[in-house]
């Protein structure tokens, strides 16, 4: 059994044999093993656009995510297994994670317990190229598709403007806020085989 925790309700971990989805419903926070874990704690508040963007009304505050990425840090180093944060994310800094090169490749984590590296989700689904950071503790760790993922999407590439647009429609091609955030399914077999490796 692995627990997948801070995962969309009814997505792509939901009805899986072997995996127990923790969604927004059953606060993963609380989650006290004894599984193996794959982590996906909300990143809004340690992005790019942690304050929330030009637009905001609201200023924000770095990292308030009312504790889930220090109580998911705390559940992989505990039960072992894989978290995901996007790439760049403001997390690994403050919580003492060395930050792995864009190339790829695994590196040590820097705190002494776990390995970290740099991956693209569009190697493994996803419509956009969708760098990501990985944290990993006891799991296994492969070779994984590293570098660009060639012919995606960049998540920061946006419409700046229509002329900009009508000359290179692809390179600004929409991807809907749902879309951004899904965890394509061969990149989540990925993140669970990572948590099946975990040794005791």
């Amino acid at each position: 059994m692995i627990a997948a925790l801070y995962v969309e309700t009814d997505g792509v971990y939901f009805d899986l044999e072997g995996v127990d989805p923790w969604d927004i419903s059953r606060d993963a926070r609380g989650y006290a093993g004894p599984h193996a874990v794959v982590a996906h704690p909300p990143c809004e508040r340690w992005g790019r656009y942690w304050p929330g963007g030009p637009s905001a009304k609201v200023r924000r505050k770095l990292g308030d995510d009312n504790g889930c990425f220090y109580a998911a840090l705390r559940d992989i180093r505990r039960f072992g297994g894989i978290l995901e944060h996007p790439e760049a994310t403001h997390a690994w800094r403050a919580f003492g994670l060395a930050a792995p090169p864009r190339k790829g490749g695994w590196i040590p984590a820097g705190d002494g317990i776990g390995w970290t590296c740099c991956v693209e989700q569009g190697h493994y689904g996803h419509r956009a190229r969708k760098a990501t950071w990985l944290y990993a503790v006891r799991c296994k760790l492969p070779e994984l598709r590293w570098g660009k993922a060639e012919g995606k999407i960049r998540l920061d590439q946006g419409h700046h403007n229509r002329a900009e647009r009508d000359a290179n429609p692809a390179k600004h091609a929409r991807i809907s806020a749902r879309e951004c955030k899904a965890t394509p399914p061969e990149f989540r077999d990925l993140l669970l085989s990572l948590a099946r490796s975990v040794r005791p």
